[in-house]
Parts: C-alpha cells; sequence; structure tokens
C-alpha cells in the first residue's frame, strides 16, 4: 500500500467516526423528546439506548463474516446502506405514532453502524505504522467527539422544542389533545433523519467510486471465540462492555438529569448536553497529545479513577455540581472506547477480525446498563442513585488498565 492511497484511505475512514457518532449523539434528543411524546417512564425512555445497542450483540459475528469473506470495503458498503435505510424509516414511524416502530427504525440504523464500527477501527489501526497505530484510532475517533458536540446542538435546534411538556401535563390533556401533541412531536424528527439518510447514501456511492487499499492478512481460524485466547481481548471484551454502558447512561441522560437533578430547564439543558460532547472531543485530541509521553494503559487508569471520583459528586451532590461533575465526565471518558479496542486488538494477528468483532460485540453494554440505571432511578425514585451503575462501569475499566499494561505498547518515540 503507498502512501498516498492510505491517506485517501485514512480520510474516508474518519469521516465515518463523525457520522455514526453525529447519530449516536442524537440520542439523548431523541430520549429526551420521545419521553415527553409518549409521556414514559426512566425505564421506558431507556429503550432508545437498548434498542441502538443490542444490535451490536447481533450484529457483530456477521459483520467480521462479511468483512473476512468480501473484505472492509463491501463491509462498509453494506453498513452505510443499513444506515441509510434506518433513517429512512423514521418517516413511517412518525407517521404510525408508534413508540416502537421508532424503536425499529434505531436498530436498523445500528445495525449498519455495527458493520462500520466493526470495519473501520480495526482497518484504521492496519493503515500505516502500527507503532502509531492507537494515535491514529484516537485521531479518527477524535470526530466521533467532534460529532458528539455538534449532534446536540443541532438535534436541539430541529427536534427537542423549546418547552416540551412534562409527562404530568401531556397526561392531563384530553384524548384528542393528547393525540394531536403526539402526532406534532413525532412529525418533527421526520426531516432531520431524512436529510441525513440523504447525505449517508451519498456517502455511499463515494466509497463504492473509490479504490480503498485492502489490507492483506494471514487466514484466519475459523471460530470467532478463538481470539478469546489473547488475554487482552478477553479483558477488552470485558471493558468494553463496561464502558460503553457508562457512556450511554452519562451521556443519553444528561439533558435528564440536567432537567430532574440540577433543576435546569429543558431549553437550556440542551446547550450543556452539546458542551459535554466539546469536552468530549476535546478530551479526545488532549489524550491523543498526552499518549506522546503517558502510556496508553496508564492514562486509561487515571482516566478511570477520575471518572469514578467525578460519579460519586453525581450520586451524592446537589445543584449545578452535579451537572458540571456530569459533564466534566465526558471529558475523561474520552479516551476510553480507542484505548480499549486498540490494547484489545494489539498482537492478535489472523485473530484480528474475529477479536474486533468480539469487542465490537460488547457493546451491547449500552442496551443492558441503562435500563439498570433507569429501573434504580424508578424504583427509588432519585434519579441519581442510578449513577451507581457508573461508578461500577469506570471500576472495571481500571481494573481492565491494571492488567494489561504489560501488554500495552508505548507510542512514545514509535514505541
Amino acid at each position: 500500500m503507498n502512501n498516498r492511497s492510505n491517506t485517501v484511505a485514512i480520510i474516508l475512514i474518519t469521516s465515518l467516526f463523525f457520522f455514526w457518532g453525529f447519530i449516536h449523539n442524537l440520542d439523548p434528543i431523541l430520549i429526551a423528546h420521545l419521553r415527553s411524546a409518549f409521556s414514559l417512564t426512566h425505564l421506558q425512555a431507556s429503550l432508545v439506548d437498548s434498542a441502538v445497542f443490542i444490535a451490536y450483540l447481533v450484529m457483530g459475528i456477521p459483520a467480521g463474516l462479511i468483512m473476512q469473506k468480501y473484505g472492509y470495503k463491501v463491509g462498509i458498503l453494506v453498513g452505510l446502506v443499513l444506515f441509510a435505510v434506518g433513517c429512512f424509516l423514521f418517516v413511517p414511524a412518525a407517521n404510525t405514532m408508534s413508540y416502537m416502530f421508532f424503536l425499529t427504525a434505531l436498530f436498523v440504523v445500528a445495525c449498519g453502524i455495527t458493520i462500520l464500527e466493526t470495519a473501520a477501527n480495526p482497518y484504521m489501526t492496519v493503515l500505516g505504522d502500527p507503532h502509531t497505530a492507537t494515535q491514529r484510532l484516537h485521531f479518527a475517533q477524535s470526530f466521533n467527539g467532534l460529532a458528539a458536540f455538534v449532534a446536540p446542538i443541532v438535534g436541539g435546534q430541529f427536534i427537542l422544542t423549546e418547552d416540551p411538556l412534562t409527562v404530568e401535563q401531556v397526561s392531563a390533556l384530553s384524548d384528542a389533545e393528547r393525540l394531536a401533541y403526539i402526532q406534532a412531536e413525532t412529525a418533527v424528527v421526520k426531516g432531520p433523519y431524512v436529510i441525513l439518510g440523504l447525505i449517508i447514501l451519498v456517502v455511499a456511492l463515494i466509497f463504492f467510486f473509490i479504490k480503498l487499499p485492502e489490507v492483506k492478512e494471514e487466514e484466519e481460524e475459523t471460530g470467532f471465540l478463538k481470539a478469546l485466547r489473547h488475554k487482552n481481548v478477553a479483558w477488552a471484551v470485558l471493558a468494553q462492555f463496561f464502558y460503553i454502558g457508562a457512556q450511554v447512561c452519562v451521556l443519553s441522560f444528561l439533558i435528564v438529569y440536567a432537567v430532574e437533578v440540577s433543576g435546569i430547564e429543558a431549553k437550556d439543558a440542551k446547550y450543556y448536553a452539546g458542551v459535554a460532547g466539546l469536552v468530549f472531543m476535546l478530551g479526545r485530541f488532549i489524550g491523543t497529545f498526552f499518549m506522546k509521553y503517558i502510556a496508553p494503559s496508564k492514562l486509561l487508569l487515571y482516566y478511570a479513577i477520575i471518572s469514578a471520583g467525578l460519579t460519586l459528586i453525581c450520586i451524592f451532590g446537589t445543584g449545578a455540581v452535579t451537572l458540571y461533575s456530569m459533564v466534566a465526565i465526558a471529558f475523561f471518558m474520552s479516551i476510553m472506547f480507542p484505548t480499549i479496542f486498540a490494547i484489545g486488538v494489539e498482537g492478535t494477528g489472523a485473530d484480528t477480525k474475529s477479536a474486533s468483532s468480539l469487542i465490537i460485540m460488547s457493546i451491547v453494554g449500552g442496551a443492558l446498563l441503562p435500563p439498570v440505571l433507569g429501573y434504580i432511578s424508578d424504583l427509588t425514585g432519585h434519579m441519581q442513585y442510578g449513577y451507581f451503575v457508573v461508578l461500577v462501569c469506570f471500576l472495571v475499566v481500571a481494573l481492565f488498565a491494571t492488567q494489561n499494561k504489560s501488554n500495552q505498547v508505548s507510542v512514545k518515540q514509535g514505541h
């Protein structure tokens, strides 16, 4: 592979990190919006995340099989087409005013994203010098962070109304008024998702006509679970499960948390979601810089411990400081996904695609852990208590970092 081909491929693959980051970070807006429209409990609202992240469990192995048989490019094209189809399904979901249809549309989108992530993450690590693979993946993931900043602001402008009704206010409406309200609220989401679907189709066309370098790897042994023989893969699957659970709990419920715990009005809370996305993005770039001087596993350990401390403030604190702590967690979470992933696939050789599929499948933590947070919040009547789930997640990530210090190759001076 020549340098020019690698550069074009890296630019195109990096764009994918932005697009799936954008759609994921519309979820906090969508949760707040649908919670108001359909008078949902915390547990019911958490099903938005469950519909998205269960796809990682369902599609993880099929995504790996597609790449093994047809290569990275075909995997990316299939992922983009499913992504676009899911976006277009928001139109019939809004027309039927069905919460389950919305969840189905989100699931289809997430199936496409699962394939994209399964292809793009390992592809980025093998395009170029293996000694800078972690840095390269962090750089690409930084555009995922950029999307985390942009999406809540754009989504808040076009999806979340300035003054959404509370669950109690919706319940007080007459049947006709409630139907009209739900119809108006669900119709709002059609335009943004149709536009996004069209953009994704254009991106798919670009990938179709552009020649990408195909990485030649050793023939992989049959059986995805054989990748678990690598200690770092097994630990990465566990750590990624809990990390993604923490990320989704923090970012997806941030607007609801700001309103119910910190006393911020909904119309202002969406901007805090944008700020969280901004610090998440900055954290990715700053973390990439720090890794020139600090081994990635050590930096991961420091960030996980700090995140756990901030989570304690979110659980036991009061007032605006709780929201500031929540936003600060976004900064320290920023390096966790790519660092766990890079450590997980390091040195796996012919098992790289299987290792990638297994780690991507573990993202199902984003489907299973937010409902636990929602259930605890509903059961206790205190949303803050649900964040004990997040505390446990960061402690698991810290444990992963300590277990994998010896496996991690420092990127300092090319090592």
